[in-house]
């Protein structure tokens, strides 16, 4: 389901990267111009908290819009944009995985500290949306790209640490992102470098990699898979898909909230970054990220791009409605507590 509506919002579906810690004279003329929804920070945006809130403050100005959007994966463990030392490491989703094979309402306690702990430093940096948490399953097998991203080759455990991430996420004030819907677990490819395929039948995928999804379906946003499930289309990638996105993503697993696509800079992706921008939206992904900080290619990608539908403006101010009014927080007892609780595991 691609997003329509009368009338148009006011910015472009494009979730923009930047080349550095500064928003150029070009980049700020650019984003005025062209209106991007929102901006994806990656460690070459980020140095030091002030910085920071001056390279998104800049980045607001020059759309205009106060509520922008602003993105980034901070999962804990090797996927982390902030780094020590002006940010707290936290491990990876594995260790919770771990923890809840010996005792759940620890691992749960774990994780609901981390993640109000990880928002509370993203809201104060004004980041409104972070890329987690990965719902993918761990496989042996699968490509190490995921690895220790996933909480567990349990579906079920998966589903419930998914549930305590997300919840905790909103509580604290920052829109979650489920990942890599319908599921990346199995492939045998890294996709920022190649295409994988799944070959699994649609009955093995609905009784593993696609049961978080499902339990999780009103998450607010989710973000695409770069991979071919050979059983559903074997000509396209979910990203690209609209069969995936219609008959799967939208109608087996019921998830009705902003789709993005994963970064359309990856080498799962063929045909130019204009092309590519509009097949994921013609597809029925809301809103397309381009990651590489590319002027140029940012520059063709939001040139081709449509005004969002004021439907799916819409759908962005409820989504941020849910963040308005953050729960207090006493973050010295939560890292205390957090590192009592993890302390015998990392």
């Amino acid at each position: 389901m691609h997003r329509g509506g009368p009338g148009v919002s006011k910015a472009k579906p494009i979730i923009l990267g930047v080349s550095g810690l500064e928003l150029t004279a070009d980049e700020a003329a650019l984003c005025a111009a062209e209106r991007p929804a929102g901006l994806i920070l990656f460690r070459r945006n980020c140095e030091t908290p002030d910085q920071l809130q001056s390279l998104i403050g800049a980045f607001r100005d020059a759309v205009g819009d106060a509520d922008a959007l602003v993105l980034v994966d901070q999962e804990g463990g090797r996927v982390a944009r902030l780094q020590p030392p002006h940010w707290r490491e936290f491990p990876p989703a594995a260790l919770y995985g771990r923890i809840a094979q010996e005792d759940f309402i620890e691992a749960a306690a774990a994780l609901q500290l981390a993640t109000t702990l990880q928002a509370c430093e993203l809201r104060r940096l004004g980041i409104t949306v972070n890329c987690a948490p990965v719902l993918d399953l761990f496989y042996p097998q699968g490509h190490d790209i995921i690895g220790d991203r996933a909480f567990s080759a349990d579906p079920d455990v998966v589903s419930r640490l998914g549930r305590v991430a997300v919840d905790a996420m909103i509580n604290a004030g920052v829109l979650p992102v489920i990942k890599h819907i319908p599921g990346h677990g199995r492939a045998t490819m890294d996709s920022h470098l190649d295409l994988p395929r799944i070959d699994a039948d649609v009955r093995s995928l609905c009784e593993t990699d696609f049961v978080p999804f499902k339990a999780l379906a009103d998450a607010p946003f989710a973000m695409t898979a770069h991979i071919v499930y050979d059983a559903i289309d074997p000509a396209l990638p979910a990203t690209l898909s609209s069969k995936m996105i219609e008959d799967v993503i939208r109608g087996d697993i019921g998830f009705d909230g902003v789709l993005l696509s994963d970064d359309i800079t990856m080498k799962a992706l063929d045909g130019s970054m204009a092309e590519r921008a509009v097949r994921a939206l013609d597809a029925g992904c809301d809103l397309v990220l381009h990651c590489s900080g590319d002027f140029d290619q940012a520059r063709t990608v939001l040139e081709v791009t449509e005004m969002m539908s004021a439907d799916l403006a819409d759908c962005l101010s409820q989504s941020l409605s849910l963040i308005a009014n953050p729960a207090p927080a006493d973050l010295d007892n939560a890292s205390a507590r957090l590192s009592q609780l993890i302390g015998a595991w990392v």
